[in-house]
């Protein structure tokens, strides 16, 4: 009796549990379809705009796309008037972009994806292939960025999780170093000295995962250096919450202490988190480049560079896939991770406890970079001495010199003037459209998804066919791109800002939408969001070396510091000070801009403790006790006043 009794209740609490469970579906379900609708049109209608822009990029770069293909087919056939009307006629082009793009959109729905223009082959199973060997090079990609996250992050855990952190000043310039240096560069590296001169690791080829090494590594180095000092940021800010001091008080291990933390400020990250997936998978076009990797990055860096349409526009909507599939993962994975705090408004605000120390380390930067450019500028960056060609660094030339005897020393000080200028002036505008676009998340959140999912070299075409060729179609396309990290950190961290505890006081005082807005939410998100721009501020920088890597932007004998990087990679064996100084400077300028972002201290200047951020204390007045009625009470100490630290004679008179 008392069996069944048991096995009854154990299936109603199975049964109830099924039942709130469908309840909560449906309530799911309809908080998507009041919510997600206007956004999934929103995505549709961007998805398909970025289509038709790529089905008409032979028309807005004002080029020939039959002279484009057969060149592409035989650089040695002449383009004979025959011959290009062969080439129109076979492929359709006198019927206009709009019945080739309609032709390739009927097809989707039947698994036809066109065949090549170029080599004549079906689509679809090239581009398979394709993403899954981006795919699985993303995967490597993301376990090593893990693992330098988590590099990056280990002192401020250690600190945080034995209540020790005090005014420790998080990351370092290793870090920013890291973040800035190419991944070009870095796969040019690894690839000639462990895959070439060492030989420990193959550097060509894709056929098994011993090849998958050097590639996951020169991706995900850089990549965990942002993601990491990111989510150092953040970790000061949790360990100073309530829940850490009551953790700690009740003797809570630190491991599971420093888990928690982790736990806490991942939800801010996982958008972005989302945006390097799509990053790793379709924007490592330099680094498939270098290891010969047959991924979807490559394959559409050919297909935009010989307008081969029907392989552009297919990898194009596998990367917008993916980036949808990523975006709707990060949202949805941020919610358990921070429980029902984020519905009952319970959170309390990352902010730091107390601002990082300001230091001087900022100032011996800039006066390096600047001694460089110093240096450099008096020099002729263009003058040719084919008798010094290739010289080690000497009085002379304090940096060597380059293949054609140019002073690289000269080049790379020109070069700083157009590079830091371009570079400070695309991210001052992502920095202000992040913020503008991040606080309409419904708006912007389809759009950071779409913009990411586009490669850089696919931008840069993009851009010169809208804006022409020139010398701010560089900064243009990086532009474009620039602005969504920065828009999804911020909507992640204003999600965040709106379920704390003290914006809901506010608002039940009855203060209004602009004075939240003004007085309480940006302020939470500009600190963090400036102290990521200027960690991009080298990113910046960089996706204008890549496009100038990839022959997208300036030409010779231009001193721009992504030219200078392409002319100098195929001797690095034989000169490799031509490529080391100037990544240098680049490194120099990725530590400048993380550091300084702490703030700028003069040398000798003592200011207060990093802890301290109100007044300074008053001395306490002596405390009476009071008397109670018919009863004498203790006779009260004399209070006594700090002595000075000297007295004048009147003083003492």
């Amino acid at each position: 009796m008392r069996l069944g009794l048991m096995r009854f209740l154990g299936m109603r609490a199975v049964v109830m549990r099924a039942v709130r469970g469908t309840f909560a579906g449906a309530k799911r379900l309809r908080v998507l379809a009041r919510g997600g609708g206007p956004a999934l049109l929103w995505r549709a209608v961007l998805t398909a705009a970025l289509v038709s822009a790529i089905g008409l990029l032979p028309w807005l770069s004002r080029t020939d796309p039959a002279l484009t293909v057969l060149k592409a087919r035989a650089a040695d056939r002449d383009p004979t008037p025959e011959a290009l009307g062969a080439v129109r006629a076979e492929l359709g082009l006198d019927d206009g972009p709009l019945h080739l793009l309609g032709r390739w959109l009927g097809g989707l729905p039947h698994g036809d994806a066109g065949t090549s223009w170029v080599s004549g082959s079906e689509v679809l199973p090239g581009a398979v292939q394709a993403f899954g060997v981006s795919l699985l090079l993303m995967s490597g990609a993301l376990a090593v960025a893990a693992l330098t996250a988590a590099a990056v992050c280990a002192r401020t855990l250690r600190l945080g999780a034995r209540r020790r952190l005090g005014a420790h000043r998080p990351g370092g310039s290793a870090a920013a170093v890291l973040a800035a240096l190419p991944e070009f560069l870095v796969a040019s590296v690894l690839a000639s000295v462990i895959g070439v001169q060492l030989g420990w690791l193959p550097a060509l080829g894709w056929y098994g995962p011993r090849w998958m090494v050097l590639p996951s590594l020169a991706l995900g180095l850089p990549a965990g250096a942002v993601l990491g000092r990111m989510l150092d940021d953040l970790l000061p800010g949790a360990f100073a919450e309530p829940w850490a001091s009551a953790a700690a008080a009740r003797g809570i291990p630190p491991a599971s202490l420093a888990r928690q933390a982790v736990r806490r400020c991942v939800p801010g990250l996982l958008p972005n988190l989302g945006l390097f997936v799509v990053g790793l998978t379709g924007g490592s076009v330099a680094v498939e480049q270098i290891f010969d990797i047959p991924g979807l990055g490559r394959l559409t860096l050919h297909a935009a560079l010989a307008q081969d349409l029907p392989v552009l526009q297919t990898g194009t909507l596998a990367l917008l896939l993916l980036a949808a599939a990523a975006g709707l993962l990060a949202r949805l994975a941020a919610r358990p991770l921070i429980g029902p705090a984020l519905r009952a408004g319970a959170l309390h605000s990352l902010h730091r406890p107390a601002p990082p120390a300001p230091r001087a380390l900022p100032l011996l930067y800039a006066a390096l970079l600047a001694g460089v450019i110093g240096l450099g500028l008096p020099r002729d960056p263009l003058a040719l001495d084919t008798f010094a060609r290739l010289q080690a660094p000497s009085p002379a030339h304090p940096f060597g010199t380059d293949a054609l005897g140019r002073d690289v020393l000269a080049r790379v000080a020109h070069g700083a003037l157009t590079t830091l200028g371009t570079a400070l002036a695309v991210s001052a505008a992502a920095l202000v459209a992040g913020l503008l676009l991040g606080l309409l998340p419904r708006l912007s959140g389809p759009m950071a998804d779409t913009v990411s999912a586009v490669p850089p070299a696919l931008a840069g075409l993009l851009a010169a066919g809208v804006a022409g060729s020139g010398p701010w179609t560089p900064a243009f396309a990086v532009g474009v791109v620039a602005w969504a990290p920065l828009a999804t950190h911020a909507s992640a961290l204003l999600r965040q800002e709106r379920a704390t505890t003290h914006l809901a006081a506010t608002r039940a005082l009855g203060a209004g939408r602009w004075y939240l807005l003004r007085r309480e939410l940006l302020p939470a998100v500009l600190g963090p969001v400036t102290r990521h721009a200027l960690l991009r501020l080298p990113g910046i920088a960089l996706g204008l070396a890549a496009l100038g890597f990839l022959g997208l932007g300036a030409q010779p004998p231009s001193p721009e510091w992504g030219l200078l990087l392409s002319e100098n990679r195929p001797y690095a064996e034989r000169a490799p000070w031509a490529l080391l100084f100037p990544a240098a400077v680049l490194a120099l300028l990725g530590a400048l801009a993380v550091t300084a972002a702490g703030g700028v201290r003069l040398p000798g200047r003592r200011g207060r403790p990093a802890g301290r951020t109100g007044p300074p204390p008053q001395p306490s007045r002596p405390v009476v006790p009071r008397q109670s009625p018919g009863r004498p009470g203790p006779l009260p100490a004399p209070a006594t006043a700090p002595a000075p630290a000297s007295a004048s004679p009147t003083d003492e008179r």
